[in-house]
C-alpha cells in the first residue's frame, strides 16, 4: 500500500510533468541539444569571425539547458529559476532579435536569437511565451516543496 502523504509530492511534480508540459520539456530539451551542437561547432571551427555571435549562442544553449532542467525539477526554488531562465530568453530573443534586424552588422553570422529565432523557425521567439503561460498555470502548491 502506498502512504498518501509520500505520494502528495509526486503528484504535485506530475501536474506541471503532464500533457503539454511535457511536450514543452521535450522541445526545450531538442532546443538546448540544437544550441549546443550550434556553438560548439561555431566556437571550435571559425570563433574569431564573429565573436559576440557565437558568445550569444553558446549564452542561449545555457539558458537553454537550465531552463529544461527547472522545468523538469519539482519545488518553488525551481519554480523561480524556471521563470528566471525563461523571462531571460524571451528578453534575449527580442533584444537580439531588433539589433538583428536594425543592425545587422553586429552580427555578421546568425545566432540562436537572430532576426527572433528564424534560423530556428522561430521556436526561439515563441517558446518562451508558451513557458511562462504554463508556468503562469502551473505554480507549486506550497513552499514545503521547495528543494
Amino acid at each position: 500500500m502506498s502512504d498518501v502523504r509520500s505520494a502528495q509530492p509526486e503528484a504535485q511534480q506530475g501536474r506541471r510533468m503532464s500533457g503539454i508540459g511535457r511536450v514543452l520539456v521535450a522541445v526545450y530539451g531538442v532546443l538546448a541539444l540544437a544550441a549546443i551542437g550550434r556553438s560548439f561547432v561555431q566556437i571550435a571551427s571559425k570563433f574569431d569571425e564573429a565573436p559576440l555571435a557565437y558568445s550569444l549562442s553558446a549564452l542561449a544553449a545555457v539558458v537553454y539547458v537550465v531552463a529544461t532542467i527547472a522545468l523538469i525539477r519539482p519545488g518553488i526554488a525551481w519554480y523561480r529559476v524556471a521563470w528566471a531562465t525563461i523571462v531571460f530568453e524571451f528578453t534575449g530573443v527580442v533584444v537580439i532579435g531588433v539589433l538583428s534586424v536594425v543592425f545587422p552588422e553586429l552580427f555578421p553570422h546568425d545566432t540562436v536569437w537572430s532576426w527572433f529565432g528564424r534560423g530556428y523557425l522561430f521556436i526561439p521567439l515563441v517558446l518562451p511565451v508558451l513557458g511562462m503561460w504554463w508556468l503562469a498555470g502551473h505554480r507549486p502548491a506550497s513552499r514545503a516543496d521547495a528543494s
